[in-house]
């Protein structure tokens, strides 16, 4: 299958089946309740206690090539972003569909008034950290033994959305 025409929009109730159902195949993706995805179906991004939460899907063709999933924390002036899970099908890997996923949840958190986004990555996913990087995020720390099945750390990582003003 050609991804050259994939599109990236924001999820729709339609959408949840196919995102538990990738969800599921790809062992390296976070693993939620469906219950989790369809609350931010149903927010349509607004704040509850102070989180505010974007589901994006990549689709080509009516079939499902990834979902990235982004959260803007709310307090006072603190506007925190995290870049919560991204999953992309084995077949739609290595041709952007990763990258333009994350950068819809970037824009979308910036367009929020974050001002620095985070997220966690396997050490190992060295795949996962080069387009990480590739965005601009940098290495800012390491928790050991943070995922399991199998056991390996976590990189953490940031990116700045937001200048100095």
């Amino acid at each position: 299958m050609s991804f050259e025409s994939y599109r990236i929009r924001a999820v729709n109730a339609g959408d949840l089946v196919g995102v538990m159902r990738l969800e599921r195949a790809t062992p390296e993706a976070p693993h939620w309740a469906e219950a989790e995805y369809a609350a931010i179906v149903s927010s349509d991004g607004s704040a509850e206690a102070g989180v505010r939460r974007c589901l994006f899907v990549a689709e080509a063709k009516g079939n499902l090539l990834g979902f990235a999933v982004g959260k803007v924390v709310v307090s006072g002036a603190l506007r925190l972003a995290e870049l919560e899970s991204v999953a992309v099908s084995a077949s739609a890997r290595r041709v952007g569909v990763g990258r333009a996923l994350c950068e819809a949840v970037i824009s979308w958190c910036r367009d929020q008034d974050a001002t620095e986004m985070e997220l966690e990555v396997r050490a190992g996913g060295v795949g996962a950290v080069a387009l990480y990087q590739g965005l601009g995020f940098a290495v800012v720390g390491q928790r050991s033994g943070y995922y399991r099945d199998p056991t390996e750390d976590a990189l953490l990582m940031q990116l700045r959305l937001a200048g100095d003003e």
